[in-house]
């Protein structure tokens, strides 16, 4: 997702750079934020799965309060989709109901294993509306990649994918 981000920003930052800057950088901390937190949720399912639910449990539960780098981010997070949705506004690059689609974004659950609700879905499905009509906008938008290029893509995206499969289970 963050090359979307880059993309808005980008696209923000021809009226409103400050917005665009700010809001991009926060919005992408986020991510990198929800990244580690998918990790320890991660490590968490694995050691359910490798040892027992109260192992599991324990070593969470003592674990849950431990300083990590992202929670530095903690307010940056919620706000760069905040920022990011006011610059979209102010720059007119997207209609009002998107940027308070994107908006939503502020309200998604923040940290390990933060369960999903309905809300959380909501706030989600607020990220496709702001994204996908402008994504799909940029696509149709010259420059256009010939067949060949496209093909290519896919054909080298399939082969990383594999590539990386095959060693990532070699491990």
């Amino acid at each position: 997702m963050w090359p979307a981000i880059i993309m808005l920003a980008k696209m923000i930052s021809a009226k409103r750079p400050g917005w665009a800057f700010w809001g991009g950088t926060f919005a992408i901390f986020g991510l990198f934020a929800r990244t580690f937190h998918a990790g320890i949720d991660h490590l968490a399912f694995q050691l359910v799965r490798e040892e027992n639910v109260d192992l599991a449990t324990k070593v969470i539960a003592n674990s849950y309060g431990s300083f990590h780098i992202f929670k530095t981010f903690n307010l940056a997070i919620m706000l760069g989709w905040i920022v990011l949705a006011i610059g979209a506004y102010r720059a007119a690059t997207l209609k009002i109901y998107q940027c308070v689609a994107l908006a939503l974004m502020a309200s998604l659950p923040l940290g390990v294993l933060k369960g999903s609700t309905p809300f959380s879905f909501i706030a989600t499905l607020g990220l496709c509306v702001a994204l996908l009509p402008l994504g799909i906008k940029v696509l149709r938008e010259d420059p256009k990649p010939s067949t060949i290029v496209i093909f290519g893509w896919i054909i080298l995206s399939i082969a990383l994918i594999g590539f990386f499969y095959f060693f990532g289970q070699a491990g």
